[in-house]
C-alpha cells in the first residue's frame, strides 16, 4: 500500500507519533483508512500516539497480526528452514521436568472453504523475537513453568508444513498445558508476524486478530480488527 517497507522523515524537536501518524496520512492517501486497525510500536515497543521522539527513533505501524535472520536465543528464533521439533524438544527438557508439552501449527489444505495451495509468513523480525521472549518470560511468571521455546518460521511454507512450535517444560502436567495455550493465543495477537494465504484464483492476506485492548492504534483508540476490503483477493 505505501510502496515501500520504511520512510526516513524530519521533524521538528518535540515531535510524537501522531506527528509521524499525520505525516504518513498525507503521503500514503488510504493510511487513514487503515490507522484504526493498525498498532503503533517505537523502537520494537508498543507505543501511543502522544509518545515523544527523540533523533533516531524507529516508529512502526503494524496491521493486526496473524500470528529471518536466522537470528535465535536458546529459547526463540525465525528461521526459514524447516523446524524440527525433536531438536527443540531436546533442547528445553530437562531430568527436573515431569512433563513437557509440544504445539505445532501445521499449514492445512484448505481455508474458508477453498483449497489452499500454500502459505507466506512474513515478519518485523526484530520485534517479533523480543516479543517472543518477553511472552516466554510472562509465562514463566504466571503459571510457574520452569522454561518454554517459540519458533517461528517464515517464507514460502508447503501444505503439512510446521510454521509456529511452541515447547514447555515443567515438573508438572497442568502448568504446561496452561502455558502452551496462552503462548500460542497471546502470539497470534501480538507478535508481529503476518501470513498470506495462496488460493486457486487468488491469494488474501489472512485476516488479523484485534490487538488486546492496552494496545491503542494509529487512530488513537483501540486497535480493531482488519477493514473488510483489507482481504479482498488480489
Amino acid at each position: 500500500m505505501a510502496g515501500t517497507t520504511g520512510l526516513a522523515i524530519d521533524l521538528p524537536d518535540g515531535a510524537s507519533v501522531q506527528n509521524v501518524a499525520q505525516h504518513c496520512k498525507e503521503r500514503i492517501p488510504k493510511f487513514a483508512d487503515f490507522a484504526a486497525c493498525c498498532a503503533v510500536s517505537v523502537n520494537q515497543e508498543y507505543a501511543g500516539l502522544e509518545a515523544k521522539l527523540k533523533n533516531g527513533d524507529e516508529v512502526a505501524f503494524l496491521p493486526p497480526v496473524s500470528g529471518g535472520s536466522g537470528k535465535a536465543s536458546g529459547r526463540t528464533a525465525i528461521v526459514r528452514e524447516r523446524i524440527d521439533a525433536q531438536v527443540w524438544l531436546e533442547k528445553i527438557k530437562q531430568p527436573a521436568d515431569g512433563a513437557a508439552v509440544i504445539f505445532e501449527g501445521v499449514v492445512r489444505d484448505n481455508t474458508r472453504g477453498r483449497r489452499t495451495l500454500y502459505l507466506e509468513y512474513e515478519a518485523y523480525e526484530p520485534m517479533a523475537v523480543k516479543q517472543m521472549e518477553e511472552l516466554i518470560d510472562e509465562a514463566r511468571s504466571r503459571f510457574a513453568i520452569r522454561e518454554a521455546a517459540i519458533i517461528h518460521r517464515l517464507g514460502r511454507l508447503e501444505i503439512g508444513e510446521t510454521s509456529v512450535l511452541i515447547v514447555v517444560a515443567s515438573a508438572h502436567r497442568a502448568a504446561t498445558f496452561d502455558a502452551c495455550r496462552w503462548l500460542i493465543d497471546t502470539l497470534k495477537r501480538t507478535v508481529p508476524i503476518w501470513k498470506k494465504e495462496y488460493f486457486e484464483g487468488g491469494a488474501v492476506w489472512a485476516d488479523g486478530e484485534p490487538f488486546p485492548a492496552e494496545i491503542p492504534s494509529a487512530a488513537g483508540r483501540k486497535a480493531v480488527g482488519s477493514p473488510a476490503d483489507e482481504t479482498a483477493s488480489k
